[in-house]
């Protein structure tokens, strides 16, 4: 029997392109898109969807049952900056859900879940350069706390209940597919919208704020490769560190400017600029690549021409 997959927040910035590619994969009818909303017309022609609340126990549970679902990717999150305009409703959505999905996994209804931690799990009294795998966390914003608390939970349920949960640290992602989502790294890819229709662009954050960064493709390729290793492969069940690249805006403006001479970048820092103050400015993710291979293929050299290239056809 091929194995059957459900994507909670399947609409998202990640989850639309993890449906896509996991359609490829396994096969459109194998794979079960759901979110509390309905998504653009390709993603809802190109197979099985579902309007569900992943907060939701017993809607999550008839949907895991009806369709007899093997695995879970839990991509349903309220991100850092808006969380911060609504503490309780994104403490709500982004706990609730994982812990229905841990249960549903301790109960044996699905085998194996992936949960997204973030680089938000990481705070002012981080370390921030090559930040470690195990290291001081701390986070200081509502979803960093929500993230850090998954994290803890993943590895209680999977040393008290065996449950099979996975995960990594997405740091800051770049895609020219789907918008972002509310977050403090979304300054990385409105950047190449706005390059190419007005030739200039406002940061929210100061031209020296260094982040880690990585390419949708990347991030995606990630996530299966961990989902596909061998469970003895996968050491850690809090989650793993993940990094490509780390710059500043203005490294980014300045790399635009190769392809686009007038581009021009000013800087404007608002409320995200404390959040991005508390996080890392690069992550060390041997642990990830020792343990199950994992190894970035985009540079803001290459991120830079595909972005540009797409969002120009």
């Amino acid at each position: 029997m091929p194995k059957s997959i459900l994507i909670l927040g399947a609409c998202g910035q990640i989850g639309t392109e993890l449906t896509y590619t996991l359609r490829e994969r396994y096969g459109n009818d194998q794979v079960i898109a759901s979110d509390i909303r309905e998504g653009d017309k390709d993603l809802m022609a190109s197979g099985p969807f579902e309007l569900l609340d992943a907060t939701n126990y017993g809607a999550l549970e008839d949907v895991v049952m009806h369709y007899e679902i093997d695995e879970v990717y839990l991509m349903a999150a309220m991100l850092s900056a808006t969380a911060e305009k609504f503490p309780m409703r994104a403490w709500n959505l982004n706990m609730n859900s994982l812990f229905n999905v841990l249960n549903l996994a301790k109960d044996n209804k699905i085998s194996k879940i992936f949960w997204p931690s973030s680089i938000a799990v990481f705070g002012p009294n981080t370390p921030k350069e090559q930040t470690a795998q195990n290291t001081i966390m701390e986070p200081s914003t509502v979803y960093g706390i929500s993230k850090q608390t998954g994290e803890r939970w993943c590895e209680y349920y999977f040393k008290k209940y065996g449950v099979d949960v996975r995960s990594v640290r997405y740091p800051g992602l770049i895609s020219h597919k789907t918008l972002p989502g509310g977050g403090t790294t979304d300054y990385a890819v409105e950047i190449y919208h706005k390059a190419l229709s007005d030739k200039e662009y406002t940061s929210f954050l100061g031209e020296d704020s260094k982040l880690p960064m990585m390419f949708m493709d990347d991030a995606i390729r990630a996530t299966i490769t961990i989902m596909e290793s061998a469970p003895e492969k996968i050491k850690v069940r809090s989650s793993y560190n993940l990094a490509a690249m780390s710059f500043t805006p203005k490294e980014m403006a300045e790399n635009i400017k190769k392809h686009i001479p007038d581009f021009k970048m000013s800087y404007a820092p608002d409320s995200r600029q404390q959040i991005a103050d508390s996080w890392p400015s690069s992550i060390d993710d041997s642990v990830a690549q020792k343990d199950w291979g994992w190894k970035a293929e985009f540079d803001l050299d290459r991120t830079t021409q595909e972005m540009l290239d797409n969002l120009s056809k």
